[in-house]
């Protein structure tokens, strides 16, 4: 199962999130569900460097992945677009494949 963790501030900004896991939807290199999660994270990564010219801390690594920007870059409106975006898209991912996604948001 993916594991999405979104993190907002008090003010409900997105300002980051970790995802953990791999579905178990189908083979490895045929997960549908892995490769929806995993291209909504990377552009939003991509998103915030490209579009918000914020340069987010992450980690990544085989089945990880972990983004966090400053607090006060969380309340760019290009930022809160990317972001929220994304949490659109995986609640749309989750929703459809509960079985193999969930997502959750947590204030930090």
């Amino acid at each position: 199962m993916v594991r999405v963790e979104v993190y907002t501030d008090a003010a409900g900004k997105i300002c980051g999130f970790a995802a953990e896991g791999h579905s178990g939807f189908a083979p490895h290199g045929q997960d549908i569900v892995c490769a929806a999660v995993s291209v909504l994270l990377q552009t939003a990564v991509l998103g915030l460097e490209e579009v918000a010219r914020i340069v987010p801390q992450t980690n990544i690594a085989d089945g990880y992945l972990e983004c966090h920007i400053a607090p006060e870059q969380a309340h760019q409106p290009k930022a809160e677009a990317v972001l929220q975006t994304m949490l659109v898209g995986l609640k749309a991912v989750e929703t459809e494949y509960s079985d193999y996604v969930k997502v959750r948001v947590s204030r930090i």
